[in-house]
């Protein structure tokens, strides 16, 4: 018998789908004219009035204090202290708070950890009414796994638990950026969102040298923007049309005849568009408000508030775009 091959249903776009487009290449203008010094940074009202993550994860303000600060701060560091400190960072996703620790603590590497002591000093930080956590995400507490009350502590435990079972040559060992999630997402409190953005985290380290095209996991501000982007998805998953629109990126700004300056030579990567799918979910609230998605918000919370410290912006030397950033 012949081998009959299903074609595939297309998603079907809704008019978001465009904006879709227009959003990412203004924010892209929006991290360029900061750049260059140049003011207004946008015309669109929306842009001004809230806040909005980059088009590029790496060029956003905790991206890049972990990628200079905690990852290539120092060239001395070991295996073990690059993964520890970038878990370590990324559990609070918190600047500040990092900056107190080591203040605190003094360096943050593995040798010198003491659960203990870094309760002490949380607990103090949490006692001058100071937030620990980031709001860009909702850390699970990991209270009924560990068994403290503090949900800093469980996390602390958590990474006692990753080192002590050698996830740090695990995740070194690994063959592909997809197995280094699955070592990730097998561990308390790292559902499927969290363990693939620490997935990326970790390969902006000379730690693991994937593709960011490998892999890639769509999470629910990327769904919720997918569904206000598509009338229907068709035979798609989340993930498919992520992979889709990442790999058409070129033909799609042509298409809506929309200008894209990209990172000097480096088109969206996967994490890129699926983070875009979140930030249009959240944008078309105000510019779409007609339309609802499966999350039922219909406000943006953040406002923007410019921020005048100067960001040296600087991206995993791999990539090869920071002699590229000296000469821009």
């Amino acid at each position: 018998m012949p081998i009959i091959h299903k074609r595939l249903v297309r998603p079907k776009e809704s008019e978001i789908y465009q904006t879709y487009w227009q959003f990412a290449s203004e924010r892209q203008n929006i991290f360029f004219n900061k750049l260059s010094g140049y003011e207004p940074l946008t015309e669109d009202k929306i842009l001004r009035e809230h806040k909005f993550t980059n088009a590029y994860r790496a060029a956003d303000r905790v991206s890049q204090y972990l990628i200079r600060e905690v990852i290539y701060s120092d060239n001395s560091y070991s295996d073990i202290d690059i993964f520890y400190r970038i878990i370590l960072f990324k559990l609070f996703n918190k600047i500040d708070t990092w900056k107190f620790l080591e203040t605190r603590l003094g360096p943050l590497v593995w040798e010198y950890f003491s659960f203990e002591e870094m309760s002490k000093a949380l607990n103090e930080l949490m006692a001058s009414k100071k937030s620990i956590y980031s709001g860009a995400y909702i850390m699970a507490s990991g209270k009924s796994f560990f068994g403290y009350e503090r949900k800093f502590q469980n996390h602390l435990k958590l990474i006692e638990m990753m080192i002590h079972e050698d996830v740090p040559s695990k995740v070194k060992d690994s063959k592909s950026l997809d197995e280094v999630y699955a070592i990730l997402r097998a561990y308390p409190t790292l559902g499927n969102f969290l363990a693939f953005q620490f997935t990326i985290d970790l390969n902006y380290s000379e730690l693991i040298s994937f593709s960011e095209m490998d892999f890639v996991v769509a999470g629910p501000g990327a769904k919720d923007g997918i569904s206000k982007c598509f009338k229907d998805r068709g035979d798609f998953t989340d993930e498919d049309i992520i992979k889709w629109v990442t790999e058409h990126q070129g033909q799609e700004f042509d298409k809506h005849n929309i200008k894209f300056k990209n990172l000097w030579g480096r088109p969206l990567q996967l994490i890129d568009c699926q983070n875009l799918f979140c930030e249009v979910d959240k944008y078309s609230r105000v510019s779409h408000p007609n339309f609802i998605g499966a999350s039922k918000r219909t406000r943006i919370k953040q406002k923007y508030k410019p921020n005048q410290k100067k960001i040296d912006v600087m991206f995993p030397p791999k990539w090869g775009l920071n002699e590229k950033l000296i000469t821009h």
